[in-house]
């Protein structure tokens, strides 16, 4: 239905297909329009895609899905969202704050996300990533906070694709995009350095 979980501020949401279902969860809808918008903590997963507008002005709940609409993560301002599957156009307008990470798998996700206010990165290896904790998001790396959220999500949902990615994860990393709003960006830099300068 549309606005699941909105204003989620706490707890878990999982939504997945009867075991009497099919069909492929990555192919089909599961919840509709404007789901999670406005959810502040607690967390989410979806087996199945998302319609219009997932995780509008979410601003500190976490969220797993394997596809969207159009509008995904618009005006987010902070929380964290990975999306296993094909996106919508226009995905993050007006994104400042929190973090989304999209699985690229057929390479043109860049012409589906508005870039006006964020930046598409790559997520690195956690060794990678260790010594510069400028780009951490709730004080992790983006390989561990991502494989993090595909096990829990396999966990409540028993997602195939999450799975997927998983079992080659050396490989399926590589696909997915960190979309970074760059006053998130600026911002985690600048508390990084500050770190550093009083050690």
């Amino acid at each position: 239905n549309d606005y699941t979980g909105k204003g989620l501020s706490g707890g878990r949401v999982v939504v997945r297909p009867s075991i009497d279902f099919r069909g492929e969860a990555v192919n089909n809808i599961i919840v509709g329009n404007t789901v999670m918008i406005g959810a502040t903590r607690g967390e989410a997963f979806f087996s199945g895609v998302a319609g219009e507008r997932f995780a509008v002005r979410l601003s500190g709940a976490t969220a797993v899905v394997e596809g969207t609409g159009d509008h995904g993560c618009e005006y987010m301002t902070g929380g964290t969202v990975a999306v296993l599957g094909k996106t919508g156009r226009n995905f993050a307008a007006g994104m400042s704050g929190g973090i989304a990470y999209v699985y690229d798998e057929d390479g043109l996700f860049g012409k589906r996300c508005n870039t006006a206010m964020v930046s598409m990165d790559r997520v690195l290896p956690a060794a990678e990533q260790s010594g510069d904790a400028s780009g951490w998001h709730r004080g992790q790396a983006d390989e561990v906070q991502l494989r993090k959220m595909l096990e829990d999500h396999i966990k409540w949902t028993g997602s195939s694709k999450a799975r997927a990615i998983l079992d080659n994860w050396a490989t399926e990393r590589a696909k997915f995009v960190k979309v970074f709003p760059n006053e998130y960006k600026r911002a985690l830099g600048e508390m990084a350095a500050k770190q550093v300068a009083t050690v």
